[in-house]
């Protein structure tokens, strides 16, 4: 029978093993100090909840609503009933990006209900100074052309545009504008009641024709939107080339014969 310590002797004994710097006790089941603990493997519900708590909130933005900017500009135009009424309608239209880059909405001048209503491009930098459509040199050409077959602004004539804002750095009017702001015009040009109706330039003639080309176009007779059309070439591109002044005295003239008979 093996013998048995007491207390102060096996105190004893762990004091003196201690002292000559023993730190670990011998087991009686070897113990292999090489070999590395498998970590614990977490329940997978566990883990994809900590990774939802983790895990960011984003916000739920709703996708972005294209806007139709020539179904608005239909919906605007026709609820005008005059001329007026279009005016405000136009200066409310919101949907084109022109309007942020504008001075002013160049509406019309001249008188409604003429029997000559002249549709030009666009609104240049004097144009957008003062809201209205061809002022300037080119204007004043204008002037002059309509008055030298019996034509004002002040009496006879209705003057307007393609577009009413300024496109930024006077560049031409994309396919979209004019596709934008085509109701616009067209309920204009049946408020106003022109007997007919003359196109002033390329942008004038795709907007009321659908077609370019305003060296072949000038001066051949078309109709649209119910009336007679004469495209010819802009004021101020009579500024730039003086020698095609010709070719606008025998347009102003063929209209006067219209307006004759």
């Amino acid at each position: 029978m093996e013998s048995q310590l007491d207390y102060h002797t096996a105190k004893a004994l762990l004091e003196w093993q201690v002292e000559f710097g023993v730190t670990e006790t011998i087991s009686d089941v070897p113990v292999n100090r090489f070999e590395v603990a498998p970590e614990p493997k977490a329940k997978p519900v566990l883990v994809a909840a900590a990774q939802a708590r983790a895990a960011p909130v984003r916000p739920m933005h709703p996708a972005p609503v294209e806007v139709d900017g020539t179904a608005l500009a239909r919906a605007a135009s026709a609820g005008a009933h005059d001329i007026a009424a279009l005016k405000v309608a136009m200066a409310g239209f919101e949907a084109c990006e022109l309007k942020r880059g504008a001075r002013n909405l160049v509406f019309a001048d001249g008188t409604p209900g003429a029997r000559v209503m002249v549709i030009g491009e666009a609104p240049g930098r004097e144009e957008d100074r003062d809201g209205l459509p061809f002022v300037g040199a080119a204007g004043q050409l204008l002037d002059k052309m309509l008055g030298a077959i019996d034509l004002s602004r002040t009496e006879n004539a209705y003057l307007t545009n393609v577009l009413p804002w300024r496109p930024p750095q006077n560049r031409e009017a994309t396919p979209e504008e004019i596709a934008m702001l085509l109701p616009f015009l067209e309920r204009h040009v049946t408020l106003a009641k022109p007997d007919f109706l003359v196109l002033m330039g390329n942008v004038a003639c795709q907007a009321v024709l659908g077609k370019r080309g305003i060296t072949r176009l000038r001066g051949e007779w078309d109709e649209a939107m119910g009336l007679p059309v004469l495209p010819m070439f802009h004021p101020a591109y009579l500024l730039r080339n003086p020698e095609k002044k010709r070719e606008a005295w025998a347009d102003l003239l063929s209209l006067k014969a219209r307006l004759r008979d």
